[in-house]
């Protein structure tokens, strides 16, 4: 199965840079500091899927030129991760038939909360079209594509990674159960969120996400979900192990 990936968001929810910090990485000329909110896309010949349409997927969506999507996917219900859900009306235009959105019973209340105007007065003019797909923590079909859940914690928040082929895709954890963590292994690539050096509630610090990545052994790892806080693209990059990486909004992989 051939694959591209393109990072599309690597940022955590404020994005780097912050609004109004000082510091030295909001203030980087690399265009790897610069990073929107967290978000991929994933094109198959079967299927084009976005993990996550955060508030910048408008914008993403037009810098990747993104002119086909079959579906979404939630990882959670937090607002990095869900409030660009409206910018899907562009392609219920010009794909004219409703979005396949798939998303858990508790992820499904946040967007029946957030976007009431959806469900509530689908006839009007304008209004989203999406189908909406309960997910479980088991296997399913996009157009043929084998898409697998990967359930973690974000603190004591149920969130689902995904592994479809050899990617597996996993943000905002700080967790991973070894029943979980058995179904990434074989991975060619992970991509696992790696939020800063300092501990933090719900997320995985850049020495945590190493040791869950060297645990998994996939041939390469890319960390996403990154804060100001962890430093510089390439002052962090020239310290970590010879098959780990920082990714970068923009970057693109291709199996």
């Amino acid at each position: 199965m051939s694959m591209r990936v393109t990072f599309l968001g690597t940022g955590t929810s404020q994005g780097v840079p912050v609004i109004a910090c000082p510091c030295p990485v909001c203030h980087s000329a690399d265009p790897r500091d610069k990073r929107l909110r967290c978000s991929v896309l994933i094109e198959t010949p079967e299927a084009t899927i976005v993990i996550d349409s955060g508030p910048d997927f408008r914008y993403q969506m037009l810098r990747a030129d993104v002119r086909k999507l079959d579906a979404i996917l939630f990882t959670h219900g937090h607002k990095d991760h869900t409030a660009g859900l409206d910018d899907v009306r562009a392609y219920n235009y010009f794909m004219q038939q409703p979005l396949d959105v798939y998303a858990t019973e508790e992820t499904q209340e946040v967007l029946h909360r957030e976007f009431q105007y959806i469900f509530k007065n689908a006839d009007y003019p304008g209004v989203p079209q999406i189908n909406l797909h309960t997910m479980r923590n088991e296997a399913f079909e996009i157009n043929g594509l084998r898409i697998q859940p990967i359930r973690v914690l974000h603190y004591k928040m149920e969130v689902f990674g995904f592994r479809i082929g050899d990617f597996t895709y996993i943000t905002d954890a700080n967790f991973i159960a070894p029943e979980e963590m058995d179904k990434a292994r074989g991975s060619h690539t992970l991509v696992l969120n790696a939020l800063r050096h300092e501990a933090h509630i719900s997320h995985f610090t850049l020495e945590e996400a190493i040791a869950v990545a060297r645990d998994i052994a996939p041939s390469t790892t890319y960390f996403t979900h990154i804060s100001h806080q962890l430093g510089l693209h390439e002052e962090i990059s020239a310290h970590l192990p010879e098959n780990m990486r920082l990714s970068f909004d923009g970057l693109q992989l291709v199996f």
